[in-house]
């Protein structure tokens, strides 16, 4: 019994230890009854989005259709040149279907009266899917200059990629796993104790967060607003006691 209360009191303060190295994890230390302990280790690293999916809306509106069409017939040739003369391949640029609008007037209520038409928008996507993550990324700031020219343009912000997550994800966990049996052995060998076999392993979720950031979800995140992010695997692992 009295091994037994310095072996937990030891684990108490190593655990207090190992908590203040964790990254992006709370280090959880539990002595279960059966003579095992958990720990959790955890494993990150900076990575940089190899990846961008960029979109551009162009539109136009008119009171008539065909007034308003041939507004964007003009433009979307206009952005697309704009686009190859800044360096972007024309074959990664796709120009989407156009969709139409109608637009109603509203009565006093503010409800639309559907009977009345009083113009047309029309809007065309032009979406850019490119490696060239940082020219892309510049370019969807400065594309924006041809409202300047009278083309009405919204530019949104671009989704940054990791494309090599797969593979990545199974180095860290492999690197979680070996942080946990390092963290058992630590609190052990301050007091006393002996770490034996692993009996269990459990992979908690990923956390991809742009870069230092130490926002958590139960779900996980998966940042693509960021083109550098820290990803962050957890591992909870049980092992025996001797």
């Amino acid at each position: 019994m009295e091994k037994d209360g310095r072996f937990l009191m030891g684990v108490a303060l190593a655990a207090g230890l190992v908590g203040s190295t964790v990254v992006g994890a709370r280090a959880l230390v539990r002595i279960k009854s059966d003579n095992t302990i958990q720990v959790t280790g955890s494993a990150k690293r900076r990575i940089k989005s190899d990846l961008i999916l960029w979109t551009a809306k162009v539109s136009s509106r008119s009171t008539q259709m065909s007034a308003a069409y041939k507004t964007l017939a003009a433009s979307v040739p206009k952005v697309t040149a704009y686009l190859e003369k800044a360096g972007i391949p024309k074959a990664q640029i796709k120009v989407h279907s156009i969709t139409t609008k109608s637009l109603h007037p509203r009565d006093k209520e503010g409800r639309e009266l559907e009977d009345v038409i009083t113009g047309y928008t029309m809007e065309q996507s032009i979406e850019v899917r490119s490696g060239d993550v940082e020219k892309v990324g510049q370019i969807s700031r400065e594309v924006t200059d041809l409202i300047n020219e009278g083309i009405e343009l919204e530019s949104d912000p671009p989704e940054y990629i990791y494309t090599k997550l797969g593979d990545l994800k199974i180095q860290m966990l492999a690197e979680a796993a070996k942080d946990s049996r390092t963290r058992a052995e630590q609190i052990a060998t301050s007091t006393g104790a002996k770490i034996g076999p692993l009996r269990q392993a459990r992979m908690g979720v990923i956390q991809i967060n742009p870069a230092d950031s130490t926002e958590t979800s139960n779900e996980g995140n998966n940042d693509t607003s960021s083109l550098d992010k820290d990803i962050i695997t957890v591992v909870a692992s049980t092992f025996a006691l001797e």
